[in-house]
């Protein structure tokens, strides 16, 4: 049976307010998904920086880990087995040849405790105005390798936060039936352009956006914008929660999805090639 004539399943979206220790973080995140895998979902997404939230940028070099080898890669395997979810594990500091700088990256572990793939986040976030200054290059190397995976539950683009304002990358991803877009947003920029750029990322690719985001007050004084949601094909916001911990769920449909590129087929109607 293909994916567009599979049976509806449940996904979860979960919002956290990671602080500066670790084990703190991979507890909570563990209680997160049991009450995923308790609601029925199949996956569950994390958001960026689900382990640590430090109260300086380089707190998260000082946790890195090197690929295959850590705590967070561990509790991510066992928790997914535990759980019995695929896991679309946010984001973690993964050691690189810089040693003051680490991949901000996104593990997607199956319910056997696999590891699926790997996306190493593309775009890396800059702002300035006044006081409110920010620049991940400085502690964070950018990946360069656009990346989708096929599953049961259908084809995922991965991706995280800043990404959500390049269309391009979708774009080369292979007309994914989920996106996803772990994200720790400030509140400034969370405001204007969240929902907005969820939004049309879900409509200009005719998928679903599981977007789990970081929501409060971290241990830095940052706040983050938070408003984790799943939003459907057609645009439509299934399912959100503006601040704090939570855990939201949402249904996708495959037939609907599939009705929706039938009756508005703009993925086939492209005409402009994606520049790599």
């Amino acid at each position: 049976m293909s994916f567009e004539q599979s049976a509806a399943f449940k996904v979860a979206a979960l919002q956290m307010v990671s602080g500066s220790v670790v084990a703190d973080n991979l507890a909570a995140a563990d209680a997160l998904l049991a009450q995923a895998a308790a609601a029925g979902a199949v996956l569950a997404a994390l958001p960026e920086y689900f382990p640590i939230m430090g109260r300086a940028d380089a707190d998260k070099v000082a946790v890195r880990e090197a690929e295959g080898d850590g705590p967070i890669q561990a509790f991510l395997a066992d928790a997914a087995q535990r759980h019995g979810l695929w896991i679309v594990g946010g984001t973690l500091p993964l050691a690189c040849a810089d040693p003051a700088r680490v991949r901000n990256t996104t593990l997607v572990f199956d319910p056997a405790g696999q590891r699926r793939a790997r996306y190493d986040k593309i775009h890396l976030f800059g702002f300035h105005r006044g006081q409110d200054q920010y620049e991940e290059s400085r502690t964070i190397e950018p990946g360069s390798q656009v990346v989708a995976i096929d599953t049961p539950y259908g084809r995922w683009g991965l991706s995280v936060c800043y990404d959500l304002r390049f269309p391009e990358l979708y774009r080369a991803m292979g007309a994914p039936e989920l996106i996803f877009a772990p994200a720790a947003f400030t509140d400034t920029t969370g405001r204007a352009h969240w929902e907005l750029l969820v939004r049309a990322r879900a409509v200009e690719n005719l998928a679903y956006v599981i977007a789990p985001g970081q929501g409060g007050r971290h241990a830095s004084g940052r706040e983050t914008f938070g408003s984790t949601m799943i939003v459907d094909p057609w645009g439509e916001v299934l399912a959100c929660q503006p601040k704090g911990p939570g855990c939201v769920i949402a249904e996708v449909d495959p037939q609907r999805l599939s009705a929706w590129r039938a009756s508005l087929p703009a993925l086939e109607h492209r005409t402009l090639a994606v520049q790599a």
